[in-house]
């Protein structure tokens, strides 16, 4: 079976003869073509070629065998001399299947050495949310700035955008007037865009409460807002979030990733398809494994 030209572009010469250092270079560029972020594309190609520098230069892809890439794990863990930690080898272990799948999946190779090495899963710690109650508190003292006697409707747009939406720091601070159709025939939404193209993939459509747009033209007509909608610092932006959960009592620090993780498990609470909840996470399949499993430990507690 020859190498599929749409699937491994200008390295369809490749074949079970080739060596590591080139393969690992055509395999850059396939994964960029995908979609994926800079830093997994990094990542990935760092870890073979780790691997390229382990075996003997002159290893050609059909010779290299499942016992090989178990030595390579060995000698990642207790030969290199450089401290591995258990998240480190198991993406690096994810990386190695990924790289000779795709080889297999398009006939450079006939049998999968990477198939039969165990995969290592490594779960980083349960993140922080809020209960349903403390969401309601968060959102009363919010609210309560907007009834002041000098009304600030910053932090209820803020926070009731978070929690409802889940997107991240960066997105928040990206975030345009020309983003949002608050006129929609469905309702309000935001779109989240990307000036990269190499992260195009991760732009969306996210629907917003309807009662969020009052709120919304109360803080427009209060602040200066030109190109983007909250046009401050991120200290600052957290420094609000911050202020509310003193002002509510609770323990906890309000954050941006404590809001994005409260979004994701009311939307896992409430039902929602969990392909629905992946895209408006905007993560992608890979991603998506450890944080269904961490929603799905979230749930339960």
């Amino acid at each position: 079976m020859a190498p599929d030209s749409s699937t491994l572009g200008s390295s369809a010469h490749i074949n079970a003869s080739s060596l590591l250092t080139p393969t690992i270079k055509a395999w850059r560029i396939y994964l960029d073509d995908q979609g994926n972020s800079i830093h997994t594309v990094k990542a990935f190609t760092a870890d073979l070629r780790l691997l390229a520098s382990f075996m003997p230069p002159d290893r050609d892809l059909g010779s290299i065998t499942t016992q090989d890439l178990n030595n390579f794990l060995d000698w990642m863990q207790t030969g290199r001399g450089v401290s591995c930690s258990p998240k480190t080898l198991a993406r690096r272990i994810t990386s190695l299947k990924a790289f000779f799948r795709w080889l297999t999946q398009n006939g450079v190779l006939r049998i999968d050495p990477a198939k039969k090495v165990v995969q290592k899963t490594v779960i980083s710690p349960i993140p922080t949310v809020l209960t349903a109650e403390e969401c309601e508190l968060i959102l009363e003292v919010a609210n309560a700035h907007r009834r002041d006697s000098k009304p600030d409707a910053r932090y209820y747009t803020l926070a009731a955008l978070l929690l409802s939406t889940g997107i991240k720091k960066g997105e928040c601070l990206a975030i345009s007037p020309n983003h949002l159709d608050l006129e929609s025939p469905n309702g309000p939404l935001l779109f989240v865009r990307y000036t990269s193209p190499r992260q195009r993939y991760k732009e969306r459509k996210i629907s917003l409460p309807q009662n969020w747009v009052p709120a919304y033209y109360e803080y427009t007509a209060q602040y200066e807002v030109s190109d983007r909608v909250f046009p401050w610092s991120p200290r600052r932006l957290e420094y609000l979030l911050e202020d509310l959960s003193e002002e509510a009592g609770l323990e906890k620090h309000l954050s941006f990733d404590m809001c994005r993780w409260t979004a994701a498990l009311n939307d896992w609470n409430s039902g929602l398809d969990h392909e629905k909840i992946r895209q408006k996470l905007g993560i992608s399949k890979i991603q998506w494994r450890e944080v269904r499993m961490k929603l799905q430990r979230l749930s339960t507690n």
